[in-house]
C-alpha cells in the first residue's frame, strides 16, 4: 500500500457507496467537517458514474454480496484506495476479509464509528505516493483557466475576474457536474467561520456569469440547481 501508485491532492474527495442511509449522512458529515469533498450513492450505477465525474481520492464502501464483481468494474474506471466497512450489527469473518484483500480492497473496517473512519482514512492518504502533478489546467467549453498564470480567459479573450470570482470558479471548474449548495460554496471560498449570508454567492454569481457566459440571462455554463445550488455543466 505504501508505494502504490495512487494520486492524492490538498483537496481530497471520498466517494461514499454505502446503502445505510443514516450510516452514509454520518460520514458524509464528519469527513465534510474534516475538509474533504464528498460524494455519496447508494446504487452501483450511481457509484460508477461518480468515479468518472468526480475522479475521488478515494472510495468508501460497504460490506455486501456480489463485491467482488463491484471492486472489479471500479478498478477499470480508477486506482485509488478502496476502504470497505461493514456497518452496525455485521460480523467480520476471518475467510471474508481475507477475500477482501484478495479482491484488492485496502482496509476492511468492521463496526467502526465515523470518526474511527475518518481516522483510518486519513492514515491511508497520508501514505499515499502522488505520481502525477496536480491538473493546473481546466476548460469548460470555451472557458479555459491556467492556475499557474491566475488568468481565465473566454474564447480566447482574457477576461478580469476578482479573487473571489476567481477562487468560485476553480471551485467549478475542478469539479464540473457536481452540485455545490450556497453554503458550501461559502465555507469552501470564504471558509467556515466566516459569517456570510447565502444572497451574497447569489451576486457574486451573477457577476461571473456576466463575464464568462455567452447570454447571462440564460447561463448554459454554471446553471441553478432549484432548491440545492449551482454547477457547471462543461
Amino acid at each position: 500500500m505504501l508505494n502504490s501508485p495512487y494520486i492524492t491532492g490538498a483537496q481530497e474527495s471520498i466517494l461514499i457507496f454505502v446503502q445505510s442511509a443514516s450510516f452514509a449522512q454520518s460520514l458524509e458529515k464528519i469527513f465534510v467537517a474534516n475538509g474533504y469533498r464528498v460524494s455519496l450513492v447508494s446504487t452501483e450505477t450511481a457509484a460508477y458514474a461518480a468515479v468518472k465525474e468526480s475522479a475521488p481520492s478515494l472510495i468508501i464502501i460497504e460490506r455486501q454480496d456480489g463485491i467482488a464483481a463491484v471492486l472489479r468494474h471500479l478498478r477499470t474506471s480508477v486506482m485509488v484506495p478502496i476502504v470497505a466497512v461493514v456497518n452496525g450489527s455485521g460480523h467480520c469473518r476471518d475467510e471474508e476479509w481475507l477475500q477482501d484483500y484478495d479482491h484488492e480492497i485496502d482496509l476492511v473496517l468492521c463496526n467502526q464509528t465515523p470518526r474511527e473512519v475518518v481516522a483510518r482514512v486519513r492514515a491511508i492518504l497520508r501514505r499515499c505516493v502522488p505520481t502525477v502533478q496536480l491538473q493546473r489546467h481546466f476548460r469548460a467549453r470555451n472557458v479555459h483557466m491556467d492556475l499557474d498564470r491566475h488568468e481565465v480567459t473566454v474564447g480566447g479573450q482574457k477576461v478580469e475576474l476578482t479573487p473571489k470570482e476567481f477562487q468560485v470558479l476553480q471551485q467549478f471548474m475542478e469539479a464540473p457536474g457536481r452540485v455545490f449548495s450556497r453554503q458550501e460554496m461559502l465555507n469552501r471560498v470564504w471558509g467556515e467561520g466566516y459569517a456570510l449570508e447565502e444572497h451574497a454567492l447569489d451576486v457574486h454569481i451573477h457577476s461571473l456569469r456576466q463575464k464568462i457566459e455567452i447570454d447571462a440571462a440564460e447561463p448554459r455554463l454554471i446553471v441553478t440547481v432549484r432548491g440545492v445550488g449551482y454547477k457547471l455543466r462543461a
